[in-house]
């Protein structure tokens, strides 16, 4: 999430809570949002449930809630700084910690500068698109990340193998220049060598000086059962790793269900519809239903109308954590013939005149 978002939008109002509460106190507010929200208990509240599980995203964890509440606190002047929630090619994003937070930048203009400081890896963002029995049940997959691999070339170093490291002319070699005013003394960084210190003398052909060349990385992701399309899953830790040991960033996911042309979800539930004739229905009948699974007999009595809904218990979402397993909801489907030869015609209308006695009663 870019700094410019995190200041639009107020994470701490959107859970409830005011700047002063306490991390059991934003967990303690998530769950029972959550609970109340999910669209499996409270269909239509997807787009709410996704933006209270976005805030918990940020004040769930630590370094980024410190950096979130710099952002709010210095204003809409703090938009410009951090990372600029650039897409890389293949369709992901960095989010945040691409360039350091606001704390690395005002640290180089009151000493110290930022060449050593720990830094917390990017977010990644990815899409995933889904098949709607593995969006059910739940599935194990693999997604391709961009990532910065050390040069081959170079070794990481940044310089041309043979060549070497100058000593930064303006500021010595220290990163910082000084500047007294009177009884004040401030400092910045060099931006002749950005802080490093020093510049390299003969770039690394390869990696034109950065000591990292573009690689991918596989990085298994697994799906609960009965994710719904648009939700999207954080994974800890599985971001662009951090510098000078800085903690990795997470991997945030965007899931994509496909539709079924025989399925269709309800909260927690699996639906689906069967055809029947009106003879099956008038005189009871049973019936082959196709499930995820294996396909069960559904016994259908004598008189079932058309577009009744019958239940068969635990075919739709499996159990997951305090949630039951769903069910399959099928629709009786009945068919009625549009065309009849004389014969049936004859049949029908002798059996109407029998029963039109019946439905009058």
């Amino acid at each position: 999430m870019a700094e410019r978002e995190w200041f639009d939008k107020d994470y701490y109002k959107i859970l409830g809570l005011t700047a002063s509460a306490t991390d059991k106190e934003v967990t303690r507010a998530y769950r029972k949002l959550a609970k109340e929200l999910h669209p499996d208990t409270n269909p239509g509240s997807e787009e709410k449930f996704k933006e209270v599980s976005g805030a918990y995203d940020v004040l769930g964890d630590a370094a980024k809630r410190k950096e979130y509440d710099e952002v709010r606190r210095l204003g809409p002047a703090a938009a410009g700084f951090g990372s600029p929630g650039g897409q890389t090619p293949g369709g992901f994003n960095f989010t945040s910690g691409d360039l350091g937070d606001l704390g690395d930048i005002f640290g180089g203009l009151f000493g110290g500068g930022r060449r050593n400081r720990a830094q917390r890896g990017a977010d990644l963002e990815t899409a995933l698109h889904l098949g709607f029995r593995d969006a059910v049940v739940g599935v194990t997959t693999t997604v391709n990340l961009p990532s910065n691999e050390p040069c081959h070339s170079c070794g990481g170093r940044g310089a041309a193998p043979g060549s070497g490291f100058a000593t930064c002319e303006r500021c010595g070699g220290r990163g910082t220049i000084n500047d007294d005013q009177g009884p004040f003394a401030m400092s910045s960084v060099c931006t002749l060598c950005q802080g490093r210190g020093g510049r390299i003398v003969t770039p690394c052909a390869t990696c034109h000086g950065t000591g990292r060349e573009p690689s991918s990385r596989r990085v298994n992701v697994r799906i609960p059962a009965g994710v719904i399309d648009g939700q999207r899953i954080r994974l800890k830790a599985k971001g662009n790793p951090g510098s000078h040991g800085g903690a990795p960033g997470d991997l945030f996911v965007d899931v994509h269900v496909s539709p079924d042309s025989r399925f269709g979800r309800r909260g927690r539930h699996v639906t689906t519809s069967v055809p029947v004739s009106v003879t099956q229905v008038m005189l009871g009948t049973t019936v082959e239903v196709e499930t995820l699974d294996e396909p069960v007999t559904l016994k259908v009595p004598a008189g079932t109308q058309s577009g009744t809904t019958m239940r068969v218990r635990g075919r739709g979402v499996p159990a997951a954590g305090k949630h039951p397993a769903g069910d399959l909801l099928v629709t009786i489907d009945v068919a009625i013939p549009k065309k009849l030869n004389k014969e049936q015609r004859t049949l029908v209308e002798r059996l109407a005149s029998t029963l039109d006695g019946e439905a009058s009663r």
